[in-house]
């Protein structure tokens, strides 16, 4: 495969961590917008894939991207037990909404699990509206979040835990941005703070 210099930094920007050590890359098909250096985060403004889903909510409302419309919509995957990752991001979102004031009711913050035979709509909706009560919880069977995650290119995998019968999820650590039109505008990298995701929220809501 030739990789030229534009999608090698590309692929670079979009590493995407998981809650253990594994780091995954697919930035072949990203296609930067002229106003990219506008955004903090990575522009994905034409990605050919994260165009949609079809998952419930916690309060168990199927969902799906259109129900959002007039919204920025934020998607990241993980899951309730994980001990790093997810905590921090959901928590810097609720510091993003708090930076937003009032715009903040025209962004729309999805959490969505890697780990359905856990997470339960019970146990989503006491999870995910702690952190800010606007946040949903998003599941499905076993096939809804596997066409989810393969529709977004989202890595997740079980690793067995020390104890049986236990076990935690790898997954990417990344989330999605869409516009009030609906449209996936960028990718949002794990752990830079609320400052970089509140610039371009206000651009996207402008």
């Amino acid at each position: 495969m030739r990789t030229f210099p534009f999608i090698a930094a590309l692929a670079a920007a979009l590493s995407l961590a998981a809650c253990g050590d594994r780091q995954t890359a697919d930035g072949s098909q990203m296609i930067l917008s002229p106003a990219s250096t506008a955004f903090k985060n990575t522009d994905v403004t034409g990605l050919d894939y994260a165009k949609d889903f079809a998952l419930t909510d916690h309060t168990g409302k199927l969902r799906t991207l259109a129900d959002f419309k007039g919204k920025a919509v934020l998607v990241f995957f993980g899951f309730t037990h994980c001990p790093d990752v997810c905590p921090t991001t959901m928590a810097e979102m609720a510091n993003v909404m708090k930076q937003l004031g009032p715009q903040a009711d025209r962004v729309q913050v999805l959490f969505v699990t890697v780990d359905p035979e856990r997470d339960t709509p019970e146990l989503l909706a006491k999870y995910v509206p702690a952190f800010d009560p606007r946040f949903l919880g998003m599941t499905g069977d076993k096939a809804a979040i596997e066409k989810v995650t393969k529709e977004f290119r989202v890595f997740y995998q079980k690793v067995p835990g020390k104890e049986p019968g236990s076990y935690t999820m790898d997954h990417t650590a990344g989330s999605y941005v869409f516009d009030p039109q609906g449209r996936v505008r960028l990718f949002v990298r794990h752990g830079q703070g609320a400052e970089p995701i509140v610039h371009d929220l206000k651009i996207l809501l402008s």
